[in-house]
């Protein structure tokens, strides 16, 4: 690695595998997006990423990324970029993939390079410059992974039957059919009960999370605050449970349910979700409650009020952020939950949401209308989760550091 601690080597090498990761990337998301014919052309992705490396110089200023972006975008339109586009894609298409190929590439370059001397290296500026494109690296990859399923499950809800016989790897969309793109959706809802679905999922993720709650606050605060005969052993034994994985306990809870008659039943859902949730919602509270300070109850103790006020009043006030961050996350085991749901329950009148995707998993049921179960399922705990992750993050760090 020393060898590579030149200005004049770093730069370069780090500019043309980036703009082989910008390439590749431009070329499947446009491909993916337009249904047109992108590759990437990897002899002039190495040429680009050398003749880019001089727009990250301290000399070049902020134009220097501006100026590299519009010469690597012309250059693309005109067929001599590292992204090779095919005679029949539309202009408008190839103007996104000029601009998307220009800032993807130019701007990012220039903030891994920026400040790097051509010269001799520190050990520090190479390792920065390094670390700068790994995260850039890390980042394009991990949206990828996510971002390509969604989307892939998203563009085939919203295909038709014929359209996918003709060609099921067209990921591209039709505007003009309008309304008619959501055409899955509709006989969903009308014809296969996903509201019903979609209804039995929510109340049943609420009572989890109440049941989870109403449970785990209680044992939290006392394995926390009270002392007890086999306190440290039940704290630190909490999480075994998890260590048996739930397909084990399938059978003797199938078996269990048939005898009692709980079987097919919202109640005995109802009745198992919160064992699975219960221990990891404990322990998530505990250490929250360690982390408040003692000295606050013990006043509201000398204050005349009993144990169960000073919780009431004190101490779950001042627990809400990982009170939200619980329920969040019960909810969403809860919403997720697909072993128990398809082992206990059979009348499709009582089906959570996952169970009814899995109805649509047939050869006799268009394979658009999976993918569109399957968006039905993910976006509201998506935007649940997108919406209230800044609570939950709260919650759970809140209570890391004893004051």
């Amino acid at each position: 690695m020393r060898a590579l601690r030149f200005g004049f080597l770093a730069g370069p090498l780090i500019g043309v595998l980036w703009l082989f990761i910008a390439a590749t990337t431009v070329a499947v998301v446009m491909s993916f997006a337009t249904g047109g014919a992108f590759r990437p052309a990897l002899g002039l992705a190495l040429l680009w990423g050398v003749l880019l490396w001089p727009a990250t110089w301290a000399e070049a200023g902020r134009a220097g990324p501006l100026l590299g972006a519009a010469l690597l975008a012309a250059a693309t339109l005109a067929g001599l970029g590292p992204v090779a586009i095919g005679a029949e894609v539309g202009a408008v298409s190839r103007g996104l993939a000029a601009l998307a190929l220009g800032a993807g590439a130019a701007a990012p370059l220039w903030m891994m390079l920026r400040g790097l001397p051509r010269g001799a290296l520190t050990r520090h500026a190479f390792e920065a410059a390094v670390i700068r494109f790994l995260t850039a690296t890390g980042h394009v990859i991990f949206a990828a992974a996510v971002a390509i399923p969604f989307y892939v499950m998203v563009m085939t809800s919203l295909k038709s039957q014929q359209a996918l016989l003709a060609n099921p790897l067209d990921f591209s969309l039709d505007l003009d059919k309008g309304w008619g793109l959501f055409r899955s959706y509709v006989e969903l809802f009308r014809d296969f009960n996903f509201g019903r679905y979609l209804w039995t999922s929510f109340y049943v993720s609420v009572l989890t999370v109440i049941i989870t709650l109403l449970v785990s606050i209680p044992g939290a605060y006392a394995v926390a605050r009270l002392r007890f005969a086999g306190r440290t052993l039940f704290s630190r034994s909490i999480l075994l449970i998890y260590m048996v994985p739930m397909i084990v306990l399938a059978l003797p809870i199938y078996i269990a349910f048939s005898m009692t008659g709980l079987r097919n039943t919202i109640s005995g859902l109802i009745m198992i979700y919160p064992v699975t949730t219960i221990p990891v919602s404990l322990y998530m509270l505990q250490g929250y409650f360690r982390g408040l300070p003692a000295e606050v109850e013990e006043a509201g103790l000398m204050d005349g009020l009993t144990r169960l006020q000073v919780i009431w009043k004190i101490t779950l006030p001042l627990s809400l952020p990982a009170l939200a961050s619980v329920a969040l996350y019960v909810f969403m085991i809860a919403w997720n939950e697909f072993l128990l749901a398809f082992m206990l329950l059979d009348d499709p009148a009582k089906f959570t949401l996952t169970r009814g995707v899995t109805m649509l998993n047939s050869s006799e049921v268009p394979r658009q209308h999976l993918m569109a179960g399957a968006v039905i399922a993910t976006v509201p705990i998506m935007l649940l989760f997108l919406g209230l992750e800044r609570f939950m993050t709260k919650g759970l760090t809140a209570g890391s550091v004893k004051g």
